[in-house]
């Protein structure tokens, strides 16, 4: 995913497991119990059935990927209204 300086997207609840990996610039990742910016060369890992927010604050943006497991589907993420 490439995402531009302030993007955001909502919360999500998801039912997957998500392994997150930063290639370039910086990913923030919000829970309820804590934020984490992420870095290029970094790594995340949040757990299914835990509250989740990513968003890209800094000027640069970011690169990142992302393996859900089970795979992603609309079904399975749960988002903020």
């Amino acid at each position: 995913m490439v995402s531009p300086s302030g993007w955001s997207e909502p919360g999500q609840t998801p039912e997957f497991d998500e392994f997150t990996v930063v290639m370039k610039g910086t990913l923030r990742v919000e829970t309820q119990q804590d934020q984490h910016d992420v870095s290029a060369g970094q790594a995340i890992i949040v757990s299914r059935e835990q509250w989740v927010r990513y968003s890209t604050p800094d000027p640069e943006g970011a690169e990142y990927f992302a393996v859900c497991l089970p795979a992603f589907s609309p079904e399975l993420v749960h988002r903020d209204p």
